[in-house]
């Protein structure tokens, strides 16, 4: 598994780095986030192994069984699932970066169990810019949410996350990343978290600075 793992990582990679080429953008200057859901717990330290170093689940309690079986892994783990506030506490002991507040409860819960940590938690703000999707902060909002962001010492706004429309023609994932990308601008921070396996080249082209992939590096999930 792990030298399948890599083998994709190694060509994702160069195929990014190519599309950056093209637009006129850094090559290496896009994150690969490696999306482990509904992959077994040994994905996570094949692709550990394989030089992934940041990952990703959309299930606190998936998530907390599989961490505990894998056991201690040299990753990064984001959190980019729809966050219930009742698992604020145990996405705090969880994660490393929690990339879907989308609303000012979300980041009130967030904040009150990072500060009982004791811990300042990155996260980035949530924007729905497709018509599929149930969750998000609506664009227009996205400023007045960062400011309640901001106004808790014990959150760090680190950007913006957001899933473009599923099923989209490229014109129309086009415009919707544009949304996100100047919601980005606005709002400031290091992560633009846009594209996945099927239209990240859409999302590199508009402002990438992370793309969210589990098919192009694991194979079809098991469901």
């Amino acid at each position: 598994m792990i030298e399948s793992i890599r083998a994709r990582l190694d060509e994702l990679r160069a195929a990014v780095d190519e599309e950056l080429r093209a637009c006129g953008r850094q090559p290496g200057s896009v994150r690969i986030l490696a999306v482990t859901k509904q992959q077994p717990a040994d994905a996570i330290a094949a692709a550990a192994a394989a030089g992934v170093t940041e990952i990703a689940e959309n299930y606190v309690q998936e998530a907390k069984t599989k961490f505990a079986e894998v056991g201690p892994v040299l990753v990064s783990k984001h959190f980019i699932g729809h966050l219930q506030t009742n698992k604020a506490k145990v996405l705090t002991e969880l994660f490393d970066v929690v990339q879907s507040v989308d609303r000012p409860d979300a980041a009130k819960a967030l904040a009150k169990a990072a500060s009982a940590a004791g811990k300042v938690l990155p996260v980035l703000i949530q924007v729905n810019i497709s018509p599929t999707e149930r969750f998000g902060c609506p664009p227009e909002q996205a400023e007045a949410l960062a400011e309640v962001v901001h106004s808790y010492p014990s959150l760090q706004l680190d950007g913006v996350m957001a899933i473009g429309p599923l099923g989209a023609g490229q014109q129309e994932i086009a415009a919707a990343f544009a949304r996100a990308a100047k919601t980005f601008a606005a709002l400031g921070g290091n992560t633009l978290s846009i594209g996945m396996s099927g239209d990240w080249r859409e999302a590199v082209r508009a402002g990438s600075t992370m793309i969210r992939i589990g098919t192009a590096l694991f194979g079809e999930r098991r469901y």
